[in-house]
Protein backbone atom coordinates (compact mmCIF):
# COMPACT_ATOMS: atom_id res chain seq x y z
CA UNK A 1 0.00 0.00 0.00
CA UNK A 2 1.45 3.28 -1.15
CA UNK A 3 2.07 6.06 1.59
CA UNK A 4 -1.03 8.41 0.02
CA UNK A 5 -3.11 5.23 0.43
CA UNK A 6 -2.05 4.61 4.11
CA UNK A 7 -2.35 8.41 4.62
CA UNK A 8 -6.31 8.77 3.23
CA UNK A 9 -6.58 5.16 5.10
CA UNK A 10 -5.62 7.10 8.45
CA UNK A 11 -8.15 10.17 7.06
CA UNK A 12 -11.08 7.86 6.71
CA UNK A 13 -10.60 6.31 10.19
CA UNK A 14 -9.72 9.49 11.98
CA UNK A 15 -12.54 10.97 10.39
CA UNK A 16 -15.13 8.07 12.16
CA UNK A 17 -13.52 8.18 15.46
CA UNK A 18 -13.37 12.06 15.35
CA UNK A 19 -17.58 11.86 15.06
CA UNK A 20 -18.01 9.09 17.24
CA UNK A 21 -19.14 6.56 14.24
CA UNK A 22 -17.85 3.77 16.08
CA UNK A 23 -20.33 3.92 18.29
CA UNK A 24 -22.63 2.62 15.44
CA UNK A 25 -20.61 -0.73 16.18
CA UNK A 26 -21.38 -0.84 19.42
CA UNK A 27 -23.83 -4.37 18.87
CA UNK A 28 -21.15 -5.67 16.13
CA UNK A 29 -20.26 -9.65 16.42
CA UNK A 30 -17.13 -8.75 17.33
CA UNK A 31 -17.21 -5.45 19.62
CA UNK A 32 -14.20 -5.59 21.22
CA UNK A 33 -12.43 -5.22 18.04
CA UNK A 34 -13.32 -1.71 18.11
CA UNK A 35 -12.87 -1.49 21.66
CA UNK A 36 -9.54 -1.79 20.87
CA UNK A 37 -9.39 0.29 17.94
CA UNK A 38 -10.25 3.08 20.03
CA UNK A 39 -8.01 2.22 22.58
CA UNK A 40 -5.62 2.22 20.18
CA UNK A 41 -5.74 5.60 19.16
CA UNK A 42 -6.34 7.22 22.24
CA UNK A 43 -5.53 10.52 20.81
CA UNK A 44 -8.57 10.77 18.62
CA UNK A 45 -11.15 11.74 20.72
CA UNK A 46 -15.15 12.01 19.86
CA UNK A 47 -15.43 15.48 18.90
CA UNK A 48 -19.64 16.07 18.49
CA UNK A 49 -20.97 13.94 21.37
CA UNK A 50 -23.69 17.05 21.49
CA UNK A 51 -24.61 16.13 17.79
CA UNK A 52 -27.34 12.87 16.83
CA UNK A 53 -25.45 9.95 15.10
CA UNK A 54 -27.48 10.73 12.41
CA UNK A 55 -25.93 14.47 11.95
CA UNK A 56 -22.45 13.35 12.63
CA UNK A 57 -22.60 10.59 10.06
CA UNK A 58 -23.73 13.42 7.53
CA UNK A 59 -20.96 15.73 8.90
CA UNK A 60 -18.01 12.93 8.70
CA UNK A 61 -19.47 11.96 4.93
CA UNK A 62 -19.22 15.65 3.70
CA UNK A 63 -15.73 16.26 5.29
CA UNK A 64 -14.69 12.77 3.92
CA UNK A 65 -15.36 13.77 0.23
CA UNK A 66 -17.34 13.16 -3.23
CA UNK A 67 -17.21 9.50 -2.71
CA UNK A 68 -18.75 9.14 0.39
CA UNK A 69 -21.29 12.22 0.01
CA UNK A 70 -22.73 10.21 -3.05
CA UNK A 71 -23.37 7.17 -0.95
CA UNK A 72 -24.98 9.19 1.45
CA UNK A 73 -27.10 10.61 -1.26
CA UNK A 74 -28.12 6.76 -2.32
CA UNK A 75 -29.33 6.31 1.45
CA UNK A 76 -30.91 9.13 1.61
CA UNK A 77 -33.66 7.68 -0.98
CA UNK A 78 -33.99 4.93 1.17
CA UNK A 79 -36.63 5.73 4.09
CA UNK A 80 -37.35 2.08 4.59
CA UNK A 81 -33.91 1.60 6.09
CA UNK A 82 -33.78 5.18 7.73
CA UNK A 83 -35.88 7.13 9.52
CA UNK A 84 -37.00 10.72 9.08
CA UNK A 85 -34.21 12.25 11.15
CA UNK A 86 -31.43 10.14 9.29
CA UNK A 87 -32.99 10.65 5.97
CA UNK A 88 -33.21 14.60 6.32
CA UNK A 89 -30.01 14.56 7.50
CA UNK A 90 -28.07 12.67 4.39
CA UNK A 91 -30.44 14.71 2.22
CA UNK A 92 -28.69 17.43 3.04
CA UNK A 93 -25.64 16.48 1.14
CA UNK A 94 -27.46 16.79 -2.20
CA UNK A 95 -27.04 20.36 -3.00
CA UNK A 96 -25.88 21.68 0.46
CA UNK A 97 -22.31 20.45 0.34
CA UNK A 98 -20.51 24.14 1.62
CA UNK A 99 -19.04 26.03 -1.79
CA UNK A 100 -15.72 27.04 -2.83
CA UNK A 101 -14.50 30.23 -3.46
CA UNK A 102 -16.12 31.77 -6.03
CA UNK A 103 -12.96 33.89 -7.27
CA UNK A 104 -11.74 30.31 -7.64
CA UNK A 105 -14.58 29.35 -9.88
CA UNK A 106 -14.62 32.15 -12.51
CA UNK A 107 -11.00 30.95 -12.89
CA UNK A 108 -11.37 27.62 -13.42
CA UNK A 109 -13.78 28.85 -15.66
CA UNK A 110 -12.10 31.27 -17.73
CA UNK A 111 -9.15 28.71 -17.69
CA UNK A 112 -11.36 26.16 -20.10
CA UNK A 113 -13.54 28.71 -21.65
CA UNK A 114 -9.73 30.70 -22.69
CA UNK A 115 -12.16 33.89 -22.39
CA UNK A 116 -13.00 36.26 -19.61
CA UNK A 117 -16.79 35.57 -18.21
CA UNK A 118 -17.66 39.17 -18.90
CA UNK A 119 -16.83 38.68 -22.89
CA UNK A 120 -19.50 36.01 -22.80
CA UNK A 121 -21.86 36.10 -19.97
CA UNK A 122 -23.61 38.91 -17.87
CA UNK A 123 -25.37 38.14 -14.73
CA UNK A 124 -22.73 36.18 -13.63
CA UNK A 125 -24.03 35.10 -10.12
CA UNK A 126 -20.79 34.54 -7.64
CA UNK A 127 -23.13 33.03 -4.99
CA UNK A 128 -23.84 29.60 -6.39
CA UNK A 129 -26.86 28.04 -7.29
CA UNK A 130 -25.92 24.53 -5.98
CA UNK A 131 -22.50 23.31 -4.26
CA UNK A 132 -22.26 19.27 -5.13
CA UNK A 133 -19.61 16.72 -3.84
CA UNK A 134 -18.00 17.22 -7.27
CA UNK A 135 -18.93 20.29 -8.93
CA UNK A 136 -20.37 23.66 -7.94
CA UNK A 137 -23.23 25.56 -10.01
CA UNK A 138 -23.60 29.41 -10.92
CA UNK A 139 -25.97 31.24 -13.22
CA UNK A 140 -25.47 33.94 -15.29
CA UNK A 141 -27.18 34.78 -18.97
CA UNK A 142 -25.26 34.65 -22.74
CA UNK A 143 -24.68 37.65 -24.33
CA UNK A 144 -25.03 36.23 -27.89
CA UNK A 145 -28.90 35.39 -26.86
CA UNK A 146 -29.66 36.39 -23.55
CA UNK A 147 -31.23 33.13 -22.33
CA UNK A 148 -30.71 31.92 -18.75
CA UNK A 149 -27.71 29.53 -18.46
CA UNK A 150 -25.88 27.79 -15.35
CA UNK A 151 -22.07 26.84 -15.54
CA UNK A 152 -21.29 23.83 -13.59
CA UNK A 153 -17.42 23.66 -12.79
CA UNK A 154 -15.15 20.98 -10.86
CA UNK A 155 -14.17 21.65 -7.55
CA UNK A 156 -10.43 22.38 -7.01
CA UNK A 157 -8.39 18.89 -6.81
CA UNK A 158 -10.95 16.85 -6.49
CA UNK A 159 -9.52 14.33 -9.12
CA UNK A 160 -6.78 14.35 -6.77
CA UNK A 161 -9.33 13.44 -3.24
CA UNK A 162 -11.46 11.07 -5.66
CA UNK A 163 -8.46 9.10 -6.89
CA UNK A 164 -6.54 8.71 -4.01
CA UNK A 165 -9.89 7.04 -1.99
CA UNK A 166 -10.17 4.72 -5.31
CA UNK A 167 -6.74 3.71 -5.00
CA UNK A 168 -7.42 3.00 -0.96
CA UNK A 169 -10.76 0.95 -1.85
CA UNK A 170 -8.94 -1.10 -4.85
CA UNK A 171 -5.84 -1.87 -2.40
CA UNK A 172 -9.05 -2.93 0.31
CA UNK A 173 -10.68 -4.73 -2.08
CA UNK A 174 -7.39 -6.60 -3.12
CA UNK A 175 -6.86 -7.74 0.42
CA UNK A 176 -10.33 -8.61 1.38
CA UNK A 177 -10.48 -10.68 -1.33
CA UNK A 178 -7.11 -12.84 0.18
CA UNK A 179 -8.42 -12.46 3.51
CA UNK A 180 -12.22 -13.57 3.03
CA UNK A 181 -13.59 -16.64 1.08
CA UNK A 182 -16.41 -15.07 0.15
CA UNK A 183 -14.54 -12.25 -0.79
CA UNK A 184 -13.54 -14.39 -3.87
CA UNK A 185 -17.53 -14.77 -4.48
CA UNK A 186 -18.49 -11.34 -4.44
CA UNK A 187 -15.49 -9.92 -6.45
CA UNK A 188 -15.02 -6.56 -4.57
CA UNK A 189 -12.40 -6.23 -6.86
CA UNK A 190 -13.97 -6.27 -9.98
CA UNK A 191 -17.06 -4.25 -8.04
CA UNK A 192 -14.77 -1.72 -7.23
CA UNK A 193 -12.81 -1.41 -10.71
CA UNK A 194 -16.55 -0.98 -12.21
CA UNK A 195 -17.46 1.76 -9.51
CA UNK A 196 -13.96 3.34 -10.91
CA UNK A 197 -14.67 3.81 -14.16
CA UNK A 198 -18.05 4.97 -13.74
CA UNK A 199 -16.91 8.08 -10.68
CA UNK A 200 -14.17 8.81 -13.15
CA UNK A 201 -16.26 9.37 -16.16
CA UNK A 202 -18.46 12.03 -13.83
CA UNK A 203 -15.05 14.02 -13.78
CA UNK A 204 -15.05 14.40 -17.18
CA UNK A 205 -17.76 17.13 -17.70
CA UNK A 206 -17.13 17.03 -21.50
CA UNK A 207 -18.18 13.25 -21.40
CA UNK A 208 -21.27 14.17 -19.14
CA UNK A 209 -22.43 16.61 -21.68
CA UNK A 210 -22.53 14.19 -24.51
CA UNK A 211 -24.64 12.05 -22.24
CA UNK A 212 -27.23 14.86 -21.62
CA UNK A 213 -27.29 15.46 -25.02
CA UNK A 214 -28.14 11.59 -25.98
CA UNK A 215 -30.35 11.46 -23.33
CA UNK A 216 -32.05 14.71 -24.62
CA UNK A 217 -32.44 13.30 -28.39
CA UNK A 218 -33.92 9.79 -26.94
CA UNK A 219 -36.81 11.61 -25.30
CA UNK A 220 -37.55 14.97 -27.34
CA UNK A 221 -40.88 13.94 -28.07
CA UNK A 222 -41.50 12.69 -24.75
CA UNK A 223 -44.38 14.13 -21.83
CA UNK A 224 -42.24 12.11 -19.68
CA UNK A 225 -38.25 13.43 -19.76
CA UNK A 226 -37.41 17.09 -20.03
CA UNK A 227 -33.43 17.19 -20.30
CA UNK A 228 -32.34 21.04 -20.70
CA UNK A 229 -30.22 22.07 -23.66
CA UNK A 230 -26.31 21.69 -23.48
CA UNK A 231 -24.16 24.37 -24.93
CA UNK A 232 -21.64 21.70 -25.89
CA UNK A 233 -19.47 24.75 -27.71
CA UNK A 234 -19.25 26.23 -24.29
CA UNK A 235 -18.42 23.04 -22.21
CA UNK A 236 -15.26 21.35 -21.77
CA UNK A 237 -13.77 19.10 -19.18
CA UNK A 238 -13.72 20.76 -16.37
CA UNK A 239 -16.64 23.15 -17.30
CA UNK A 240 -20.57 22.57 -18.99
CA UNK A 241 -22.89 25.53 -19.54
CA UNK A 242 -26.66 24.52 -19.80
CA UNK A 243 -29.94 26.07 -20.16
CA UNK A 244 -31.19 26.64 -16.80
CA UNK A 245 -34.29 25.26 -15.81
CA UNK A 246 -37.00 26.51 -13.24
CA UNK A 247 -38.70 23.36 -11.56
CA UNK A 248 -39.91 21.72 -8.01
CA UNK A 249 -37.15 19.67 -6.18
CA UNK A 250 -38.87 15.75 -6.70
CA UNK A 251 -38.37 15.82 -2.87
CA UNK A 252 -40.44 19.01 -2.22
CA UNK A 253 -43.98 17.68 -1.86
CA UNK A 254 -45.53 20.41 -0.07
CA UNK A 255 -44.91 22.64 -3.14
CA UNK A 256 -45.44 19.38 -5.56
CA UNK A 257 -49.27 19.11 -3.59
CA UNK A 258 -49.77 22.96 -3.34
CA UNK A 259 -49.81 23.16 -7.58
CA UNK A 260 -51.86 19.86 -7.65
CA UNK A 261 -49.51 18.02 -8.95
CA UNK A 262 -50.96 14.39 -10.58
CA UNK A 263 -48.39 12.25 -7.91
CA UNK A 264 -50.31 9.58 -9.26
CA UNK A 265 -49.24 9.63 -12.61
CA UNK A 266 -45.99 11.39 -11.61
CA UNK A 267 -45.19 7.93 -9.95
CA UNK A 268 -46.15 5.64 -12.74
CA UNK A 269 -43.92 7.70 -15.14
CA UNK A 270 -40.82 7.40 -12.91
CA UNK A 271 -41.14 3.33 -12.86
CA UNK A 272 -41.96 3.63 -16.99
CA UNK A 273 -39.08 6.30 -17.72
CA UNK A 274 -36.45 3.95 -15.73
CA UNK A 275 -37.68 0.94 -18.20
CA UNK A 276 -37.64 2.70 -21.07
CA UNK A 277 -34.25 3.99 -20.86
CA UNK A 278 -32.83 0.20 -19.69
CA UNK A 279 -34.88 -1.66 -22.01
CA UNK A 280 -35.65 0.45 -25.01
CA UNK A 281 -32.19 2.19 -25.15
CA UNK A 282 -30.15 0.55 -22.79
CA UNK A 283 -28.85 3.48 -22.03
CA UNK A 284 -29.80 4.88 -18.36
CA UNK A 285 -29.34 7.53 -16.32
CA UNK A 286 -27.73 5.92 -13.33
CA UNK A 287 -27.45 9.09 -10.37
CA UNK A 288 -31.30 9.46 -9.71
CA UNK A 289 -30.82 10.89 -6.27
CA UNK A 290 -33.57 13.65 -5.50
CA UNK A 291 -30.64 15.92 -6.07
CA UNK A 292 -30.93 15.42 -9.91
CA UNK A 293 -34.54 15.66 -10.43
CA UNK A 294 -37.11 18.09 -10.40
CA UNK A 295 -40.79 18.20 -11.45
CA UNK A 296 -41.87 20.59 -13.86
CA UNK A 297 -44.30 23.91 -12.99
CA UNK A 298 -46.02 23.65 -15.65
CA UNK A 299 -49.21 21.39 -16.47
CA UNK A 300 -48.96 19.57 -12.84
CA UNK A 301 -52.41 17.84 -14.19
CA UNK A 302 -49.65 16.33 -16.67
CA UNK A 303 -46.52 16.24 -15.00
CA UNK A 304 -42.62 15.58 -16.31
CA UNK A 305 -39.68 15.03 -15.16
CA UNK A 306 -36.30 17.05 -15.34
CA UNK A 307 -33.29 15.37 -15.28
CA UNK A 308 -29.68 16.84 -14.51
CA UNK A 309 -26.51 15.28 -14.12
CA UNK A 310 -25.99 12.95 -16.73
CA UNK A 311 -22.54 12.22 -15.39
CA UNK A 312 -23.28 8.38 -14.40
CA UNK A 313 -25.20 6.69 -17.23
CA UNK A 314 -25.04 3.15 -17.67
CA UNK A 315 -25.96 -0.07 -20.08
CA UNK A 316 -26.42 -3.15 -20.73
CA UNK A 317 -24.97 -6.16 -23.04
CA UNK A 318 -28.12 -7.37 -24.72
CA UNK A 319 -27.77 -10.71 -23.44
CA UNK A 320 -28.32 -8.77 -19.92
CA UNK A 321 -31.14 -7.10 -20.57
CA UNK A 322 -32.52 -10.40 -22.05
CA UNK A 323 -31.66 -12.05 -18.51
CA UNK A 324 -33.11 -9.06 -16.84
CA UNK A 325 -36.17 -8.45 -18.21
CA UNK A 326 -37.25 -12.51 -18.24
CA UNK A 327 -36.01 -12.56 -14.55
CA UNK A 328 -38.74 -9.40 -13.88
CA UNK A 329 -41.19 -11.29 -15.80
CA UNK A 330 -41.16 -14.14 -14.03
CA UNK A 331 -41.11 -12.44 -10.82
CA UNK A 332 -44.17 -10.67 -11.60
CA UNK A 333 -45.85 -14.03 -12.47
CA UNK A 334 -44.66 -15.64 -9.64
CA UNK A 335 -42.50 -17.98 -11.65
CA UNK A 336 -39.72 -19.11 -8.96
CA UNK A 337 -38.79 -22.38 -10.97
CA UNK A 338 -37.85 -20.29 -13.66
CA UNK A 339 -36.30 -17.53 -11.90
CA UNK A 340 -33.77 -20.44 -10.74
CA UNK A 341 -33.19 -21.51 -14.18
CA UNK A 342 -32.47 -18.28 -15.35
CA UNK A 343 -29.99 -17.62 -12.54
CA UNK A 344 -28.61 -21.14 -13.35
CA UNK A 345 -28.11 -21.00 -17.20
CA UNK A 346 -26.62 -17.69 -17.02
CA UNK A 347 -23.83 -18.64 -14.70
CA UNK A 348 -24.74 -16.28 -11.69
CA UNK A 349 -25.56 -19.71 -9.41
CA UNK A 350 -22.83 -22.60 -9.94
CA UNK A 351 -24.18 -25.70 -12.51
CA UNK A 352 -23.93 -27.47 -9.40
CA UNK A 353 -27.07 -25.74 -7.27
CA UNK A 354 -29.78 -27.42 -5.89
CA UNK A 355 -32.36 -26.22 -8.30
CA UNK A 356 -35.43 -26.98 -6.26
CA UNK A 357 -34.05 -25.82 -3.03
CA UNK A 358 -33.02 -22.73 -4.78
CA UNK A 359 -36.47 -21.85 -6.01
CA UNK A 360 -38.09 -22.76 -2.90
CA UNK A 361 -35.67 -20.01 -1.06
CA UNK A 362 -36.39 -17.59 -3.61
CA UNK A 363 -40.43 -18.17 -3.26
CA UNK A 364 -40.20 -17.38 0.48
CA UNK A 365 -38.36 -14.14 0.52
CA UNK A 366 -40.58 -12.39 -2.44
CA UNK A 367 -43.70 -14.24 -1.84
CA UNK A 368 -44.68 -11.72 0.88
CA UNK A 369 -44.45 -8.78 -1.88
CA UNK A 370 -47.62 -9.40 -4.09
CA UNK A 371 -50.61 -8.32 -3.27
CA UNK A 372 -49.49 -5.35 -1.03
CA UNK A 373 -48.86 -1.32 -1.61
CA UNK A 374 -45.80 0.04 -1.68
CA UNK A 375 -46.06 1.56 1.61
CA UNK A 376 -46.07 -2.02 2.97
CA UNK A 377 -43.35 -3.47 1.66
CA UNK A 378 -39.84 -2.78 2.38
CA UNK A 379 -37.88 -3.50 -0.69
CA UNK A 380 -34.45 -2.95 0.97
CA UNK A 381 -35.40 -5.17 3.44
CA UNK A 382 -36.74 -8.17 0.65
CA UNK A 383 -33.27 -7.42 -0.99
CA UNK A 384 -30.96 -7.95 2.05
CA UNK A 385 -33.18 -11.33 2.44
CA UNK A 386 -32.49 -12.00 -1.17
CA UNK A 387 -28.27 -11.43 -0.53
CA UNK A 388 -28.54 -13.20 2.55
CA UNK A 389 -30.18 -15.74 0.33
CA UNK A 390 -27.85 -15.77 -2.18
CA UNK A 391 -24.73 -16.49 -0.26
CA UNK A 392 -26.33 -19.77 0.72
CA UNK A 393 -26.01 -20.77 -2.86
CA UNK A 394 -22.85 -19.38 -3.71
CA UNK A 395 -24.24 -16.77 -6.16
CA UNK A 396 -21.88 -14.44 -7.78
CA UNK A 397 -21.98 -10.83 -8.07
CA UNK A 398 -22.64 -9.83 -11.03
CA UNK A 399 -20.57 -6.06 -11.50
CA UNK A 400 -22.34 -4.85 -14.53
CA UNK A 401 -25.53 -4.38 -12.85
CA UNK A 402 -24.21 -2.76 -9.81
CA UNK A 403 -25.85 0.27 -11.30
CA UNK A 404 -28.89 -0.83 -12.25
CA UNK A 405 -29.21 -2.46 -8.53
CA UNK A 406 -28.51 1.89 -7.47
CA UNK A 407 -30.95 2.90 -10.14
CA UNK A 408 -33.51 0.54 -8.59
CA UNK A 409 -32.94 1.57 -4.99
CA UNK A 410 -33.42 5.56 -6.49
CA UNK A 411 -36.68 4.68 -8.22
CA UNK A 412 -37.86 3.16 -5.35
CA UNK A 413 -37.03 5.68 -2.90
CA UNK A 414 -38.93 8.01 -5.23
CA UNK A 415 -42.51 6.19 -5.84
CA UNK A 416 -42.12 6.01 -2.44
CA UNK A 417 -42.45 9.63 -1.86
CA UNK A 418 -44.48 10.74 -4.40
CA UNK A 419 -46.90 8.06 -4.28
CA UNK A 420 -46.84 4.85 -1.81
CA UNK A 421 -49.81 3.17 -3.24
CA UNK A 422 -48.11 2.75 -6.88
CA UNK A 423 -48.33 -0.71 -8.21
CA UNK A 424 -45.37 -1.32 -9.56
CA UNK A 425 -46.22 -4.46 -11.01
CA UNK A 426 -48.55 -3.23 -12.72
CA UNK A 427 -46.96 -0.35 -14.57
CA UNK A 428 -43.54 -2.56 -15.10
CA UNK A 429 -45.40 -6.06 -16.07
CA UNK A 430 -46.90 -4.76 -19.58
CA UNK A 431 -44.11 -2.97 -20.31
CA UNK A 432 -41.93 -5.93 -20.34
CA UNK A 433 -44.12 -8.24 -21.57
CA UNK A 434 -44.67 -5.55 -24.76
CA UNK A 435 -40.42 -5.31 -24.81
CA UNK A 436 -40.32 -9.50 -24.71
CA UNK A 437 -42.90 -9.77 -27.30
CA UNK A 438 -40.42 -7.54 -29.69
CA UNK A 439 -37.14 -9.70 -28.85
CA UNK A 440 -38.90 -13.27 -30.39
CA UNK A 441 -41.66 -13.96 -32.83
CA UNK A 442 -41.80 -13.28 -36.57
CA UNK A 443 -42.14 -9.55 -35.64
CA UNK A 444 -38.90 -9.73 -34.23
CA UNK A 445 -37.29 -11.67 -36.87
CA UNK A 446 -38.45 -9.56 -39.79
CA UNK A 447 -36.78 -6.33 -38.01
CA UNK A 448 -33.80 -8.12 -37.62
CA UNK A 449 -33.88 -8.78 -41.22
CA UNK A 450 -34.48 -5.18 -41.83
CA UNK A 451 -31.88 -3.99 -39.72
CA UNK A 452 -29.34 -6.36 -41.28
CA UNK A 453 -30.85 -5.84 -45.06
CA UNK A 454 -28.32 -2.99 -45.63
CA UNK A 455 -25.04 -4.62 -44.75
CA UNK A 456 -26.53 -7.93 -47.28
CA UNK A 457 -27.36 -5.02 -50.05
CA UNK A 458 -23.90 -4.42 -50.15
CA UNK A 459 -22.34 -7.73 -49.85
CA UNK A 460 -24.32 -9.06 -52.16
CA UNK A 461 -22.56 -7.91 -55.34
CA UNK A 462 -19.17 -9.64 -53.94
CA UNK A 463 -21.22 -12.71 -53.16
CA UNK A 464 -20.11 -15.09 -56.56
CA UNK A 465 -16.63 -13.92 -56.12
CA UNK A 466 -17.04 -15.35 -52.48
CA UNK A 467 -18.08 -18.05 -53.10
CA UNK A 468 -15.59 -18.77 -55.82
CA UNK A 469 -12.54 -18.16 -53.47
CA UNK A 470 -14.00 -20.13 -50.72
CA UNK A 471 -14.60 -23.18 -53.25
CA UNK A 472 -11.31 -22.34 -54.66
CA UNK A 473 -9.93 -22.06 -51.00
CA UNK A 474 -11.62 -25.53 -50.75
CA UNK A 475 -10.47 -27.29 -53.58
CA UNK A 476 -6.79 -26.11 -52.03
CA UNK A 477 -7.82 -27.06 -48.50
CA UNK A 478 -8.91 -30.75 -49.49
CA UNK A 479 -5.64 -31.11 -51.90
CA UNK A 480 -3.49 -30.46 -48.93
CA UNK A 481 -5.41 -32.40 -46.42
CA UNK A 482 -5.38 -35.67 -49.61
CA UNK A 483 -1.26 -34.80 -48.92
CA UNK A 484 -1.03 -35.32 -45.76
CA UNK A 485 -3.50 -38.44 -45.92
CA UNK A 486 -1.43 -40.17 -47.99
CA UNK A 487 2.14 -39.31 -46.15
CA UNK A 488 0.39 -40.20 -42.90
CA UNK A 489 -1.00 -43.67 -44.54
CA UNK A 490 2.40 -44.19 -46.01
CA UNK A 491 4.08 -43.68 -42.89
CA UNK A 492 1.96 -45.76 -41.21
CA UNK A 493 2.59 -48.84 -43.59
CA UNK A 494 6.05 -48.53 -42.73
CA UNK A 495 5.82 -48.29 -39.41
CA UNK A 496 3.74 -51.38 -39.37
CA UNK A 497 5.74 -53.14 -41.59
CA UNK A 498 9.46 -52.68 -39.89
CA UNK A 499 7.54 -53.75 -36.25
CA UNK A 500 5.92 -57.11 -37.36
CA UNK A 501 9.66 -57.99 -38.84
CA UNK A 502 11.08 -56.40 -35.39
CA UNK A 503 8.64 -58.79 -33.30
CA UNK A 504 8.99 -61.12 -36.01
CA UNK A 505 12.84 -61.50 -35.14
CA UNK A 506 12.42 -61.31 -30.90
CA UNK A 507 9.57 -64.56 -31.33
CA UNK A 508 12.48 -66.34 -33.32
CA UNK A 509 15.86 -65.37 -31.02
CA UNK A 510 13.22 -66.53 -27.94
CA UNK A 511 12.71 -69.68 -29.64
CA UNK A 512 16.98 -70.05 -30.11
CA UNK A 513 17.13 -70.00 -26.60
CA UNK A 514 14.61 -72.60 -25.77
CA UNK A 515 15.91 -74.87 -28.31
CA UNK A 516 19.84 -74.47 -27.22
CA UNK A 517 18.80 -75.58 -23.50
CA UNK A 518 16.61 -78.33 -24.78
CA UNK A 519 17.78 -79.21 -28.03
CA UNK A 520 20.16 -82.28 -28.47
CA UNK A 521 22.15 -80.35 -31.56
CA UNK A 522 22.90 -76.59 -31.94
CA UNK A 523 21.76 -76.16 -35.37
CA UNK A 524 17.78 -75.68 -34.77
CA UNK A 525 19.13 -73.04 -32.66
CA UNK A 526 20.81 -71.52 -34.72
CA UNK A 527 18.73 -71.63 -37.40
CA UNK A 528 16.38 -69.80 -35.27
CA UNK A 529 19.02 -67.37 -34.60
CA UNK A 530 20.13 -66.46 -37.88
CA UNK A 531 17.28 -65.87 -39.28
CA UNK A 532 15.74 -63.73 -36.56
CA UNK A 533 19.03 -61.88 -36.89
CA UNK A 534 18.18 -61.42 -40.12
CA UNK A 535 14.29 -60.05 -40.04
CA UNK A 536 15.95 -57.26 -37.31
CA UNK A 537 18.19 -56.19 -39.60
CA UNK A 538 15.00 -55.82 -42.29
CA UNK A 539 13.06 -54.05 -39.74
CA UNK A 540 15.71 -52.21 -38.98
CA UNK A 541 15.58 -50.75 -42.25
CA UNK A 542 12.21 -50.47 -43.40
CA UNK A 543 11.54 -48.04 -40.30
CA UNK A 544 10.49 -44.80 -41.15
CA UNK A 545 13.34 -42.42 -41.36
CA UNK A 546 11.11 -38.94 -41.12
CA UNK A 547 8.57 -38.63 -38.96
CA UNK A 548 7.24 -35.14 -40.11
CA UNK A 549 4.21 -35.28 -42.11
Amino acid sequence: MSISSLHRGYQVLRTLLHYGLDELLANHKRPKLFILLRWFFFWIRNQHQDKSTAERLKLAMQELGPVYIKLGQMLSTRKDLLDDEWAYQLAMLQDRVPPFDANLAKQAIETELNASIDSLFDDFDDVPLASASIAQVHSATLKSNGKAVVLKVLRPNVEALILADLQLMSQSAALLERLLGEGNRLRPAEVIEDYKMTILGELNLKLEALNAIKLRNNFLDSDALYVPYIYEELSFKRLIVMERIYGIPVSDLNALKAQDTNLKLLAERGVELFFTQVFRDNFFHADMHPGNIFISRDHPDNPYYIGLDCGIMGTLTDVDKRYLAENFLAFFNRDYHRIAQLHLESGWVSEHTDILAFEQAIKIVCEPMFNKPLDEISFGHVLLALFKTARQFNMVVQPQLVLLQKTLLYIEGLGRQLYPQLDLWQTAKPFLEQWMAKQVGPKALFDKVKSNAPFWAEKLPELPELVYDNLKMGRKLLGTQQQMLDKYLKYQHKAHKSNYLLITSAVLVICAAILFNQAVTLWPSLLCLGVGAGLWLLGWQARPKNRKL
